[in-house]
């Protein structure tokens, strides 16, 4: 069903799982909100990001997030239109499912039952065809590998208002000595700041940061070396290198072979 205004009917219905489908216009934010559900939120088209009070977490096209019951967020609709498919959990439905956001790599078999499963009734027989349908989805949500595409904000307000600076305006040239300056630290303080805060180094989420700003105009089309460039990065050749250590594959690889 595509009807958001389904959405505050999931709590009351007994079906383990229930799904919906959506359309956004490029540069839609869905504003702050929570399920008592769990959902699996699948873009079929375009990129979009998720945002809450502990870090940010990027959708390539035709890839999904998990967003476990409760937690508070926002969804940025960074390239579109968004075509999106979404599976309600209940949160006792599906023993061992993630306790935290994390964006997953959606099989080509729970693409099809998500396309499916929007237009299963909230109310269904689970002897039946809908029922089995929804419990294959059930199975194959459990199989789903996480993707590295998290991006964790700090606790401390100072630290964090500069994170977010930087994934406004993602650059490879910030350094730990400029950073610790400006909060009147020494490096070493900050260093051992920044990985207890964030669970990362500074280096790594720098670079996480980038590769959120470059996903986006990726997967419209633009190329590596305007992308490289506008980012900062000194050749096309080292903006590769990183994205290849991030996904596994280079830029080219990585979006011919999403499908």
């Amino acid at each position: 069903m595509w009807d958001v205004h389904y959405l505050p009917l999931y709590d009351t219905v007994a079906s383990a799982v229930v799904a919906i489908g959506n359309r956004y216009a490029a540069g839609h934010v869905v504003q702050p909100h929570s399920h008592k559900r769990s959902q699996l939120l699948y873009g079929a088209t375009g990129v979009m990001m998720v945002v809450t009070e502990h870090g940010a977490w990027v959708v390539p096209p035709e890839q999904a997030v998990w967003l476990p019951a409760g937690e508070v967020h926002s969804v940025h609709m960074t390239m579109g239109p968004m075509e999106t498919h979404s599976a309600f959990v209940r949160p006792d439905a599906i023993p061992g499912l993630p306790d935290r956001c994390q964006v997953l790599g959606m099989s080509p078999l729970l693409r099809e039952l998500l396309r499916e499963s929007v237009d299963v009734p909230l109310e269904y027989d689970p002897q039946g065809r809908d029922g089995l349908l929804m419990a294959l989805l059930q199975q194959e949500m459990t199989r789903l590998p996480v993707l590295p595409l998290s991006l964790p904000f700090p606790r401390d307000k100072r630290l964090a208002k500069r994170c977010r600076r930087l994934l406004d305006r993602p650059t490879p040239h910030d350094s730990i000595d400029q950073w610790a300056e400006s909060m009147d630290m020494s490096r070493r303080a900050f260093t051992r700041l920044f990985r207890d805060q964030t669970g990362m180094s500074f280096a790594a989420w720098r670079q996480q940061a980038c590769l959120f700003a470059a996903l986006p105009r990726l997967a419209a089309g633009e190329a590596v070396t305007t992308v490289a460039l506008d980012l900062g990065y000194d050749s096309p050749a080292a903006f590769t290198s990183m994205f290849r250590r991030a996904l596994g594959a280079p830029p080219s690889r990585y979006f011919g072979q999403r499908s």
